[in-house]
């Protein structure tokens, strides 16, 4: 079966049939031009050598060609017999545990519109992007609300690290509440023991925390030489709280009052500072190269990593020969009619016969 290392390029092959239809709408102009000065039939008899056809086989050709470049770029492959191979590389990176508030006030808009994004999906939104920036580092995954759960332990693995990521629900934690001090504690005892990595907490939370004291935690953590980073998720101004995820019914207090939560960021900038992190809000578009830069401050640590390698078979070269073909013909074809061609007529009957 033939896959493709670059398939988004194949999305440019819609170029070829725009540029045949492109050529013909030239072709139909350029022959109302000529119906102006005379018979179509006139004109043509006096250019006797001038084609009629061969401009569109060159323009097939032409495209034909580039169908074929476009699915070079593409680099088409068949995986190899071998099938995947283990390979050890020596890579640099650092460890880094994102820790995502799950409590229910994430369930309520991360913007002043209350029908708007809720503050769960643009956090799995900004830590998405963010590890798609990692290139060697290692990454964990710890959700909290009123107690804290390891979610997935470090790891070199961002498909799978983004695949736990896509699944977080307010439901995965039983007891309500936002423990950020339970969070950054299990963080801090989740990296590798007795490792030479830099390490980092990138904790994103809507800050409405009432049941530990964070701030003491993110400075035990920076005490331990662990950097403590917060992107504070929601507006300022408070939103209600649905139910459910994107239902219209909020949830009441007992006098029957809506009740509304609002990121506190000052209880978001007070844990980065002691964290001697920084701290940014997710409604920035900068939120995630922020994040992204700072991490980048911490030295890398060299180490070895283990990858699945896929053995293939390039069949680009043979995509390119093929196009390299197509315009090697074409450039060797002119718009005049072929001279072997030129006399024959293929459509008289062979009067060569004798006569009975």
């Amino acid at each position: 079966m033939i896959s493709f290392a670059n398939p988004h390029l194949l999305y440019l092959l819609i170029l070829v049939p725009v540029s045949g239809l492109l050529y013909a709408l030239a072709c139909l102009r350029r022959k109302r031009a000529l119906e102006k000065f005379g018979r179509l039939s006139v004109l043509r008899s006096l250019m006797p050598d001038v084609s009629k056809y061969m401009g569109w086989v060159k323009t097939i050709l032409a495209l034909c060609a580039l169908s074929f470049i476009i699915i070079a770029l593409a680099r088409p492959y068949t995986p190899a017999s071998g099938g995947k191979t283990e390979e050890e590389k020596t890579t640099r990176g650092i460890e880094v545990m994102l820790c995502v508030d799950v409590s229910n006030s994430m369930l309520a808009s991360s913007t002043d519109d209350p029908k708007g994004v809720s503050r769960l999906q643009r956090a799995k939104f900004l830590l998405e992007r963010l590890i798609n920036k990692m290139n060697d580092d290692k990454v964990g995954l710890i959700v909290f609300a009123g107690d804290a759960y390891t979610q997935l332990p470090i790891t070199s693995d961002y498909i799978s690290a983004k695949m736990f990521l896509n699944g977080i629900t307010t439901d995965m934690v039983p007891t309500q509440g936002t423990a950020i001090g339970a969070a950054l504690d299990m963080a801090i005892n989740s990296f590798t023991p007795d490792s030479e990595f830099q390490k980092a907490i990138v904790l994103i939370t809507d800050g409405e925390n009432f049941e530990d004291n964070a701030t003491e935690v993110a400075k035990r953590a920076a005490n331990a030489g662990i950097e403590v980073d917060v992107i504070g998720i929601g507006s300022g101004k408070g939103a209600p709280i649905p139910v459910k995820q994107g239902a219209d019914e909020y949830m009441k207090d007992f006098n029957g009052n809506e009740v509304k939560t609002a990121l506190n960021e000052k209880m978001a900038q007070d844990i980065a500072s002691a964290g001697d992190g920084i701290y940014v809000s997710g409604s920035s578009s900068a939120a995630v190269d922020d994040i992204d830069s700072q991490l980048n401050k911490l030295a890398k640590t060299e180490y070895k990593r283990s990858a699945a390698v896929s053995s293939a078979n390039e069949l680009f070269p043979i995509a390119a020969l093929i196009a390299l073909i197509f315009l090697v013909i074409d450039g060797f074809l002119s718009y005049s009619k072929l001279s072997w061609l030129r006399d024959i007529n293929f459509f008289s009957k062979n009067v060569s016969n004798e006569k009975r």
